[in-house]
């Protein structure tokens, strides 16, 4: 992969879930699957132990894992570590927990390589859109100032101090790109050596145990989630991860604006359909899916095409019907018909490209 996060690799409902359930180890067992709320979206845990018996102990570990984590990186908390790093006076280098330092430091790893597509310092931003509210129109000057307050000469995150400074008193880090992801890595650190058959679906973002046998996911039409238009398959150990805008939007003065917004201009990303990405590592799979949307589907898949291993599904809805473009990792995925042709319901041009 492109990048090279430290030792180790480094938004939003279009996937549904997985058409079939976890297969039982033998005849006699079933897996147990517990449905909740964590990290202000639906959890489902899907778990069949190698172990029989512990299915539910492993279900309750599982789920203690994505709480941890959303006790640490949760805004609405003002409990929570990031919360109190976000008020924490600006100028002081505040130092982080372990597991907040890697994550911040894959979070800047991925928003330098991309340009600043996905940025995790667009609290500001998110502020002057008053996208957690109602909504609003800020004028030119409100999102200069807002960019102002946003990026790494706003908040700097030193992963060799594990510290964090912020350098301004608007300026705040918003976990929305990455706090899934992270989540689900989490997760997966913690079976990786048990041998537990799991699937993880929080909030969109899927996850497979490298246990577990692959798996076939349906992918949704971008502005109408209940409508599949095709499907793919997810391999045991991968993460799969999908932004767009058609669910999560507020309406202005008649006017309609998603909740990414794009940190490199200041201004909401438009809703031009969505983009999955596929990733052993569910952080890098949650961020790239952001940025790549905020890119956009032309600049995204040039950018996406050009790196080594990333595994993209853009669907662009044009009036003419969806367009679809997916690099050279995501093609072995796609699901076949016995004439070798993906069963993706898209109208593509030769080669699936949108361009």
């Amino acid at each position: 992969m492109v990048f090279n996060f430290i030792s180790v690799l480094v938004h939003t409902l279009f996937l549904a879930a997985l058409t079939s359930p976890l297969p039982p180890a033998n005849a006699d067992t079933l897996p147990v699957v517990r449905e909740m709320w964590a990290m202000g979206t639906r959890l489902v845990i899907a778990v069949e132990a190698v172990h029989e018996g512990s299915e539910l102990s492993w279900s309750e570990r599982i789920a203690s894992e994505i709480h941890s984590v959303e006790r640490v990186l949760s805004t609405w908390d003002s409990g929570s570590q990031l919360s109190e790093l976000n008020e924490a006076p600006p100028g002081r280098a505040v130092e982080t927990g372990v597991e907040l330092t890697e994550w911040l430091a894959r979070a800047a790893v991925i928003s330098e390589a991309t340009g600043r597509a996905f940025d995790p310092t667009v609290g500001a931003l998110i502020d002057a859109w008053d996208v957690r509210g109602r909504g609003r129109h800020p004028s030119t000057r409100e999102i200069e100032a807002a960019r102002a307050a946003s990026g790494p000469t706003a908040v700097w995150i030193d992963p060799s101090n594990g510290t964090v400074t912020r350098w301004q008193d608007r300026a705040w880090i918003d976990a929305g790109g990455f706090g899934k992801g992270a989540a689900l890595l989490e997760v997966a650190r913690s079976v990786e050596t048990d041998g537990v058959h799991a699937m993880v679906d929080l909030g969109g973002q899927l996850w497979l145990s490298p246990g577990s046998a692959p798996r076939t996911v349906r992918v949704a039409h971008p502005a109408d989630r209940t409508r599949t238009i095709g499907s793919f398959r997810l391999a045991p150990g991968q993460s799969v991860a999908t932004s767009g805008t058609s669910e999560r939007n507020v309406t202005v003065g008649g006017d309609r604006f998603g909740h990414i917004i794009d940190p490199r201009t200041g201004d909401t990303s438009p809703p031009w359909g969505s983009v999955s990405v596929v990733s052993s590592d569910p952080l890098e799979a949650d961020a790239l899916a952001t940025a790549l949307y905020v890119m956009g589907p032309d600049e995204g898949a040039i950018w996406a095409d050009a790196q080594d291993g990333v595994a993209a599904l853009f669907l662009l809805d044009t009036p003419h019907g969806i367009c679809a473009h997916w690099t050279a990792e995501m093609q072995p995925m796609l699901k076949r018909s016995s004439d070798g042709a993906t069963n993706l319901l898209f109208d593509t041009s030769a080669g699936g490209s949108c361009r």
